[in-house]
Order: C-alpha cells, then structure tokens, then sequence
C-alpha cells in the first residue's frame, strides 16, 4: 500500500457507532483508478481522516458515519482519490504470489484451483531456471504426476505460456477476484460484474 507523508496530525477522534473502526476507504490514484487491486487498495478511516485534514486527497463518497473530536467533525470517506499521481514500480516483484495471479490462481495444466504449488516448466534437473518464464502455478496432484519431466516428457501440455507480465497486467486479472465485502460506494470504481451499457 503506498503510504502518504502523514506527519504529527493527532486528534482524539471519538468512534460513534461501533462498526466505524470496520469501515476502511477504497484509495484511487489521482487517475480515479485503485492504486491496487489484489490487494485492494484500502485505508482505515484513520489514516483517511488524517490525510483529508491533510489536503492529501479529495473526498469522493462517504459512508452514513460520522466521526469527531471536540472542535472537528466529518462524515467519513469510504471512497478517496490522492491529490499527487502515484507511478507504479516497473520492477514487478517475482513472488509466489504474483506467479499465482499470473496464472489466476489456477494450475496451468489441469485448471484446478486447490492445493496450488508452483512447478519448474524445465526442471532444474535439466537446467531449467527460476525465472517469470519457467515457474508455473501447479496444483500439488499435477506437479507429482509430472515430476523431474518435461511437459512433454510426461504428456501434459500448458494451458498457458508463462511469460513476464507488467503490473497493468496483473491489476487486470486481480479485479477478477474481488474481496468478499465490497461497499455499494466503490463499484462504480471497481467495474467488477458491471454491465456497460451503450
């Protein structure tokens, strides 16, 4: 999650209703597009509060809630767009996970979607490498049927080729997996499920 200089801004903000704490703000790039899809890029109303008292960013919907302390009050943001451009890193991070939403979290040989592992396409054995375009996701089933083989050795074909992706790849295929609570306020900037109308 990008942070923002919040410096010393400390009121004593008073939680009104209990569920507030559990309200965090989805945070849009100065583009109106999420700085992070999988992870969603979320704030807890905190750090939201801070940073519009900040004029860090721009309010663009709010929850019911309100939040005060003895000489401030706001109805809290639920969702805010930063001020300032934030550029991604063109340095993708190769991690498991990031290998694991290149694939869809789905292994590339049978499409299962359980017990993922990662498999070297070339096995080390025979000189293969760790690298964005030799590690696939696997489930644990394929990746022990296929062993120290090649894919063609053991007869199980690639549903996919894998390749370096860019991060604008990977925010693509991470708005197919929503989380599970999603406020009615951040669809219009999600576009998950929505149908576009002409």
């Amino acid at each position: 999650m990008t942070q923002l200089a919040i410096a010393s801004f400390q009121p004593e903000f008073v939680d009104i209703a209990k569920p507030t704490r559990h309200k965090p703000a989805l945070v849009l790039n100065a583009d109106y597009r999420p700085l992070s899809y999988l992870p969603l890029s979320l704030w807890s109303w905190q750090d939201v509060v801070k940073a519009v008292y900040q004029d860090k960013v721009e309010v663009v919907a709010h929850y019911d809630d309100v939040v005060h302390s003895p000489n401030f009050e706001m109805q809290l943001p639920s969702v805010v767009s930063l001020k300032q451009f934030v550029h991604h890193e063109r340095n993708l991070a190769f991690t498991r996970f990031n290998v694991f939403l290149r694939d869809g979290f789905s292994c590339v040989y049978c499409g299962s979607k359980h017990d993922l592992t990662f498999d070297h396409v070339i096995p080390r054995s025979f000189g293969g490498r760790t690298t964005w375009e030799n590690i696939v996701t696997a489930c644990s089933p394929c990746n022990m049927k296929k062993g120290g083989r090649t894919p063609q050795m053991a007869r199980m074909p690639l549903h996919s080729v894998p390749k370096r992706p860019n991060i604008y790849q990977l925010q693509e295929i991470g708005r197919r997996f929503p989380p599970r609570h999603l406020h009615s306020t951040w669809l219009d900037w999600l576009y998950w499920d929505v149908e576009l109308l002409p």
